[in-house]
């Protein structure tokens, strides 16, 4: 088994991030457009904003993951966060997601005083769905013809996770 670590973001992966974005699986999985730029990742990574936490997965010198916490700046929404995740395609099915989602989750409930994460998910991604319901993530909803992808409007999902649900 290989060895996976779970590690904050730094300026240096910004091309190991942009080769997980440029994979179609990603690109049509999550809202971010095919063929980024290294200067659109180098941009993301110098200099991360206090209310966003970024983690990376990696493997040797191989980053192969990469999950973002971004809390909500509203003085009403501050105990929200919402959260996006890749994983590069050939890792996909290895235990990548849930040791990001893990570290998120951890962060959100014991670090953050997060008592909401949200997400939007692709309603075809069922992969996707069923490791966040795993982590307690509820569908709440469904928005129709929310964004578009190779040429479609797709539907999504809107999950969310309570760290109390009542």
């Amino acid at each position: 088994m290989t060895n996976i670590i779970v590690r904050r973001t730094e300026p240096t992966d910004a091309s190991a991030l942009k080769q997980i974005f440029e994979g179609e699986q990603c690109y049509s999985q999550t809202l971010q457009l095919p063929h980024p730029s290294l200067k659109l990742w180098t941009d993301r990574v110098a200099d991360i904003p206090d209310h966003i936490h970024s983690f990376v997965a990696q493997t040797d010198d191989d980053v192969i993951g990469n999950i973002s916490i971004a809390m909500q700046l509203r003085a009403r929404r501050r105990h929200v966060a919402t959260l996006g995740i890749a994983v590069k395609e050939e890792w996909i099915g290895h235990g990548v997601g849930p040791l990001l989602l893990e570290r998120a989750v951890d962060l959100c409930d014991n670090w953050l005083g997060i008592h909401r994460i949200e997400l939007t998910v692709f309603s075809d991604n069922e992969r996707a769905i069923a490791l966040y319901q795993k982590f307690n993530f509820v569908i709440e909803g469904e928005a129709i013809d929310y964004a578009m992808r190779n040429g479609r409007f797709e539907n999504v999902l809107h999950m969310a996770r309570l760290a109390n649900p009542r």
